[in-house]
C-alpha cells in the first residue's frame, strides 16, 4: 500500500488502514462515462479502488466538455471513445489502479458478464432502460448498485442493496414512458449539479466498499443546487409495500430482453425504427416545443421531426446529420445511422424514456 498517497484519506476515521485495504481489493463496474461517470471515476481512482471497469459506447464530442471533466479538446479532435479517453486520463492520475475500458453498448447480452466479478455497480447512464437492466443484473447476482440521475440543476441518488432494501422497481414499478421525463439535451444541465450528485455517489460508493452494504440505510437523496435544496427520503418501507415482482418473485424483464425497446433497421434507408415498450405520454405539440432548443423542429398533426444541432458519427466513422421523426404512439424513425445502438442513444437523449 502506498501510505503516502492515501495518508489524508486514511486519517479519516471512517476509512483508516483497513478501509484503504478494502478499497484496493474492490472491483467496480461503471456503466456510462458521461458527466456523472467522469466525476465518480476520477474520485474513485484517486481514492485507490482496485479495479474500475468503464463501459461506454460513445465518442467524445465538443458539447461534452462543458461538464465531462475527464475529456479535452484533443480527445474531440482524435475522435476517441469515451471509455478509452477516460482510461488514459485516469492512468495519469493513479497508475496503481487498474482501469479497464470497454467500448460497448451495455445490454442484456453482455452486462451480466461485465458485472459478474465486481463488488459494486455504478450508474453513469442517461436512460431508464439501462438502469432497469442494471437493476435486474444486480438482483440476479446479489451485487449492490447506486442509481443516479441529474438534469437541469437537480439530481438524485439511491443505493440498491439486494436483500437489504428496495430496488429500482420498488421505487418506480415501470420505466417512465417516452416524453414524460426531461433529458440533458432538452432541459440542459449545470456542471455544478453534476459535481454535487456524482460526489455524493462516489462518497456512498466508498462507504459501501469500506463498510459493506449491510451498514447502509436505504434512502433517496434529492438535491437542487440552483435553489439550494437538499432532502433525504427514507425508502426502506418500499420493499414490502410495493410488492415488487423483481424482489418478491424474481422477475427479470430487462435481463431477459423483454423490457427493451424493439428496433428495426430499415433496409436501404440508413435508418432505424424504434418502437418503445411504452407509448408516448406527451402531446406532439408539447414535444415539439420541448425540442426547440435541440435543433430544427417540424411539428404536424401526425409527427414531430427533429434535426439535432449536434452531428453524429455515421457508419463509416464520419460526421453526419441525424433526423429523428417521432409519431403520436412514440414510435420513431432515426435517419443517419443503421446502428440500433446509436438509434437508441439518440432516442433516449432527445425523447427520454
Amino acid at each position: 500500500m502506498d501510505r503516502q498517497r492515501y495518508q489524508k484519506q486514511m486519517l479519516f476515521s471512517g476509512i483508516g488502514s483497513e478501509g484503504q485495504q478494502s478499497l484496493q481489493q474492490a472491483r467496480v463496474l461503471l456503466v456510462g462515462c458521461g458527466a456523472l461517470g467522469c466525476v465518480v471515476a476520477d474520485l474513485l481512482v484517486r481514492a485507490g479502488v482496485g479495479l474500475l471497469r468503464i463501459v461506454d459506447r460513445d465518442f467524445v464530442e465538443l458539447s461534452n466538455l462543458q461538464r465531462q471533466s475527464l475529456f479535452t479538446e484533443a480527445d474531440v479532435r482524435d475522435h476517441l471513445p469515451k471509455a478509452v479517453a477516460a482510461s488514459a486520463r485516469l492512468g495519469q492520475v493513479n497508475s496503481t489502479v487498474e482501469v479497464e475500458p470497454i467500448v460497448a453498448d451495455a445490454d442484456f447480452s453482455n452486462l451480466p458478464g461485465l458485472a459478474k466479478d465486481v463488488s459494486l455497480i455504478l450508474d453513469g447512464t442517461d436512460n431508464f432502460e439501462i438502469r432497469y437492466l442494471i437493476n435486474d443484473v444486480a438482483l440476479q447476482q446479489n451485487t449492490p448498485w447506486i442509481f443516479t440521475g441529474c438534469t437541469g440543476s437537480s439530481g438524485q441518488i439511491m443505493p440498491v442493496l439486494p436483500g437489504n432494501g428496495p430496488c429500482l422497481r420498488c421505487l418506480m414499478p415501470h420505466a417512465p414512458p417516452p416524453g414524460t421525463t426531461e433529458t440533458c439535451d432538452t432541459a440542459g444541465v449545470l456542471g455544478p449539479a453534476i459535481g454535487v450528485i456524482s460526489s455524493l455517489q462516489a462518497a456512498l460508493a466508498i462507504r459501501i466498499l469500506v463498510q459493506g452494504p449491510e451498514k447502509i440505510v436505504p434512502r433517496m437523496t434529492v438535491v437542487d443546487v440552483w435553489e439550494g435544496h437538499f432532502r433525504e427520503v427514507s425508502v426502506a418501507h418500499l420493499t414490502e409495500q410495493a410488492q415488487c415482482p423483481a424482489c418478491h418473485e424474481g422477475e427479470r424483464l430487462w435481463l431477459n430482453g423483454a423490457g427493451r425497446s424493439s428496433t428495426t433497421t430499415l433496409c436501404g434507408r440508413n435508418a432505424v425504427q424504434i418502437s418503445p415498450a411504452e407509448p408516448l405520454k406527451i402531446p406532439l405539440p408539447e414535444l415539439g416545443r420541448r425540442l426547440q432548443a435541440s435543433g430544427e423542429v417540424l411539428t404536424t398533426r401526425f409527427l414531430v421531426r427533429l434535426t439535432p444541432s449536434d452531428p453524429i458519427k455515421s457508419d463509416d466513422d464520419t460526421e453526419t446529420t441525424a433526423e429523428i421523426t417521432v409519431f403520436a404512439d412514440g414510435r420513431a424513425i432515426i435517419r443517419g445511422t443503421s446502428d440500433p445502438a446509436v438509434a437508441r442513444t439518440l432516442y433516449s437523449r432527445y425523447i427520454g424514456g
